[in-house]
C-alpha cells in the first residue's frame, strides 16, 4: 500500500470506531505502520525466503549475480552493516546477514566464551535472529522518521516538488531487513531436536538453515580436527525435519543450506545400515578404512563387514569410532551433496582447508554431473591465511610455467619483504576477484565471511586502547575515531539518533500533542553535528 492509501485506510478505521476514537491521528498512525512493514519474525522469513528463490534463479541465469554476506554477532553491528550497504551502494540487492554458530559460541553464550563445538545454549541462536531483526527494523524506523519530518517541513513551506519528491521515496522505500543464512549447527540433537529448533529459527525471521553432517554431541568447527560424520539417511532425516518446519509455519520458500564437512572429516560413529548393494548405505560404509581377514583371525568385539564375498573388518579407535581411508574426502564430499540435494536441501557448503578455485570447482562439476544447477554457500573463511594462500598458488603457478621464481622462499612468503613484489600484487588481484571468478567457475551463489566483525571489533578496540591510554590521550578518540566518523558521513556519530530518540520524539508528540515532552530540543547537544 502506498503511503496515501494507508492513511485512508486507517482514518476508515478510526471513523467507523466512533467519537472515543477522535484523538487518534490517521497518519501518525500510517506512519507507524510503515515504519514496522514486518510485525513478526514469519513475516520476515516468507519476505526474505522470497527475495533468496528470486536471487537463486538470477545467479542460474548468470554467475555474475553472486550474492555475499558478513557474519554479524550483535544486532547493531548487523544494522551499522545494512545502513553502511545503502549508503554507499544505495541498494541492500543481493546482501544478506549470516550467523554464526562459532561467534554465537564465543560472544553469545551465558557459559561465556566456549569453543565451536554446539555446546552454546539451543535458544541463543534464535535470540539472535530476532535481534538482528529487532535493530534491521529499528534502522527503517529511524530513516522513515526522518523523510517524515522532512515532509512535514516541505509541506509547512509550500514545496510541491519536494513533497512529491519524499512522497515517491517513502513509497518506494527500500527496507534494511534482508535474507539471513543461520547456522544450526549440527541440529543441536536428533531429527525431533533440530525441528523444534528450526521452528523457533524461522520464528525469529530466518529463512535459510545451514546444517552440517557432523555428529552433534561430537561436532567441531569446520576448520578443526577431530570431526566426525553420521551416515547419510541420519543427516537426510534432519533436512526433512527442516523442510517440515519450513511448512509447518507457512514458509514454503524456506532454503536448506546442506553443508558437509567430509573434505576434513576422517571418522564416523556409526556403520551405515545397508540393505543391498550399492545402496546409500552400502555406498558410505564402502570408504570405510577396513582389512580382510580369515575366519580364524576373528577376535573378541569385532565388528565385520561383507563385501563381494569377504569378511572385512573396519579399523576401529579405541574411541569407537571408525576411520575411512586416507585420500576418500572429496570423493565423500560429492556423494554428500548430491545425496542432500536429492533428498530437499536447496544450496551446499563444501567445508575447505584452503580457497581454492581449481580445488572447489573440480567438486562441484562431478555433482553437476548429476545436479545440474547445483550451487553454493561457500565460506571465505578468517581461518584461511588468504595473503599465504594465494601468493603460494601464484609461485606454483609460476613456477609450473617456468618462470624464476628464485627470489622467493615459498615457506616464508607472508614476509613483509615480499609486499612490493609482483608476485604479492598479482596475489591481491587473485585475492579481490575471488568472489567472482569463484562465482563463474566454481559454481559459488553466496560468498560469506564467516568471522569478519569478530576481527574488526578486535582490531579497532586494540588500536583505540593503544592510543588513548598512550600518549595520545583523548586525540585518539577525536582524531582516528568521532573526526573520522563526521568526515566519512557515519550515522552513529549522532548515537542519540541511532539509539532512536527522534523515534521516541515523534511517539510523544502522536501520544501526547502539545504536551510531549521531547529530548531534541535546542539544549541536545547532539546538534553539534548537524553540520557534519
Amino acid at each position: 500500500m502506498t503511503y496515501a492509501s494507508t492513511i485512508a485506510d486507517l482514518r476508515t478505521t478510526i471513523e467507523t470506531n466512533g467519537p472515543s476514537w477522535n484523538a487518534i491521528d490517521a497518519e501518525s498512525a500510517a506512519r507507524m505502520r510503515i515504519q514496522n512493514r514486518f510485525p513478526t519474525g514469519l513475516d520476515i522469513a516468507r519476505y526474505t525466503a522470497k527475495i533468496m528463490r528470486e536471487d537463486m534463479e538470477a545467479y542460474d541465469a548468470d554467475p555474475a549475480n553472486y550474492t555475499q554476506s558478513l557474519g554479524c554477532w550483535h544486532g547493531f553491528i548487523a544494522q551499522q552493516k545494512m545502513i553502511s550497504i545503502k549508503k554507499h551502494f544505495g541498494s541492500t540487492k543481493r546482501r544478506y546477514l549470516y550467523l554464526s554458530g562459532w561467534m554465537v559460541a564465543a560472544l553469545r553464550s551465558e557459559f561465556g566464551p566456549l569453543p565451536d563445538q554446539s555446546m552454546h545454549e539451543k535458544t541463543s541462536v534464535p535470540a539472535l535472529i530476532e535481534e538482528l531483526y529487532t535493530f534491521l527494523k529499528q534502522a527503517d524506523a529511524r530513516e522513515l522518521g526522518g523523510m517524515f519530518r522532512e515532509l512535514d517541513a516541505a509541506k509547512e513551506a509550500g514545496d510541491a516538488v519536494t513533497t512529491h519528491r519524499l512522497l515517491h521515496q517513502i513509497d518506494e522505500y527500500e527496507t534494511h531487513v534482508v535474507p539471513i543464512i543461520a547456522d544450526i549447527d549440527a541440529g543441536f540433537g536428533n531429527a525431533e531436536a533440530t525441528y523444534l529448533l528450526a521452528k523457533k529459527m524461522i520464528e525469529a525471521g530466518a529463512c535459510a538453515l545451514q546444517i552440517e553432517n557432523q555428529v552433534s554431541d561430537e561436532k567441531q568447527c569446520g576448520h578443526q580436527d577431530g570431526k566426525v560424520t553420521v551416515p547419510h539417511e541420519e543427516f537426510l532425516q534432519k533436512i526433512r525435519a527442516i523442510r517440515h518446519a519450513f511448512l509447518e509455519l507457512g514458509v514454503e520458500d524456506g532454503i536448506i543450506v546442506a553443508r558437509t564437512d567430509s573434505l576434513g572429516a576422517g571418522l564416523t560413529k556409526s556403520i551405515a545400515y545397508t540393505k543391498e548393494e550399492g545402496d546409500l548405505g552400502d555406498q558410505y560404509n564402502s570408504f570405510l578404512d577396513c582389512e580382510e581377514i580369515a575366519p580364524t583371525d576373528i577376535k573378541n568385539g569385532d565388528v565385520f563387514l561383507s563385501r563381494e564375498g569377504k569378511l572385512l573388518r573396519p579399523k576401529r579407535l579405541p574411541s569407537n569410532l571408525y576411520q575411512f581411508r586416507s585420500g576418500t574426502g572429496e570423493d565423500r564430499c560429492v556423494l554428500d551433496c548430491i545425496t542432500s540435494l536429492q533428498h530437499g536441501a536447496d544450496l551446499l557448503w563444501i567445508e575447505t582447508e584452503k580457497p581454492h578455485i581449481g580445488q572447489i570447482g573440480g567438486m562441484v562439476d562431478r555433482i553437476r554431473e548429476v545436479i545440474p544447477n547445483a550451487k553454493l554457500v561457500y565460506n571465505n573463511s578468517p581461518s584461511f591465511n588468504w595473503t599465504l594462500n594465494f601468493r603460494q598458488q601464484v609461485y606454483d603457478a609460476w613456477e609450473a610455467d617456468g618462470k624464476d621464481v628464485s627470489g622467493f622462499d615459498r615457506d616464508k612468503l607472508m614476509s613483509v619483504d615480499y609486499d612490493s613484489s609482483e608476485l604479492a600484487a598479482e596475489a591481491d588481484e587473485r585475492i579481490r576477484t575471488f568472489q567472482k571468478d569463484a562465482a563463474a567457475q566454481a559454481g559459488i551463489f553466496h560468498h560469506l565471511i564467516t568471522l569478519p566483525t569478530y576481527h574488526t571489533a578486535a582490531l579497532s578496540t586494540d588500536n583505540l586502547a593503544k592510543r588513548y591510554f598512550g600518549e595520545e590521550g583523548m586525540l585518539g578518540y577525536v582524531l582516528n575515531v568521532q573526526r573520522e566518523e563526521i568526515r566519512q558521513g557515519i550515522a552513529c556519530v549522532k548515537h542519540q539518533n541511532m539509539a532512536g530518540s527522534d523515534i521516541g520524539d515523534d511517539h510523544k508528540e502522536y501520544f501526547a500533542g502539545e504536551a510531549a515532552l521531547k529530548a531534541g530540543g535546542k539544549d541536545n547537544t547532539m546538534n553539534q553535528f548537524e553540520a557534519a
